[in-house]
């Protein structure tokens, strides 16, 4: 049985969708894995950030993307946020905003 990916809304996945072309087929490809085999993928593809928010990890000519998702019952996973990595580290309001709606989509 697949995993379904969801979005957290259509701005999300419009968000991800306008990401530079290398990174969004990384994203694609990760995805479409992700699906087939669950989300627990580890490194380099996904890492997890505590207590059921995980990253995807997408590389490309043009950078790096990640895309914060959680899984739920029933083989559900959810993209909750995205964005293009300007820095080394991973920005403390990305990780704020995708943790606020993993805590809507949870409750």
């Amino acid at each position: 049985m697949n995993y379904v990916i969801d979005y957290y809304n259509s701005s999300v996945k419009k968000d991800i969708d306008g990401w530079p072309k290398g990174i969004h087929a990384c994203f694609f490809r990760i995805t479409k894995q992700i699906e087939q085999t669950g989300p627990n993928l580890g490194l380099p593809y996904t890492r997890p950030f505590g207590n059921g928010l995980f990253e995807i990890r997408a590389k490309g000519p043009e950078g790096i993307g990640r895309a914060f998702f959680c899984s739920l019952t029933g083989r559900h996973v959810v993209i909750l946020h995205g964005f293009v990595k300007k820095t080394q580290k991973t920005p403390v309001r990305e990780l704020n905003l995708a943790r606020k709606r993993q805590k809507e989509i949870s409750s």
